[in-house]
């Protein structure tokens, strides 16, 4: 469903539309601490889609609370919407 804290809900549609065609992408916390988001298309090809990857990492990393201790990313799983994952170790 919708829902406005995530952006989907808007009065601009216009200011919508154009976030999302320049490359706009939001990301929250599920109950369990975990990041759920979409960073490409199969269709971007391997150097498009490391790119989005290592831009995704490094904004959640620098995102990260100046009061959070210790290791901030476990682990990092990766697939495709209908498939099987990949599991990278982010250690």
């Amino acid at each position: 469903m919708p829902n406005p804290k995530s952006g989907t809900v808007t009065m601009d549609v216009t200011k919508a539309i154009a976030d999302i065609k320049s490359g706009k992408v939001e990301y929250r916390l599920d109950k369990t601490n975990i990041i759920h988001l979409g960073f490409g298309k199969v269709s971007f090809g391997t150097d498009k889609l490391l790119e989005n990857y290592t831009t995704v990492m490094d904004a959640i990393i620098k995102a990260k609370p100046v009061a959070a201790k210790g290791q901030y990313i476990r682990s990092v799983s990766i697939t495709t919407t209908m498939g099987p994952g990949l599991f990278v170790d982010q250690k």
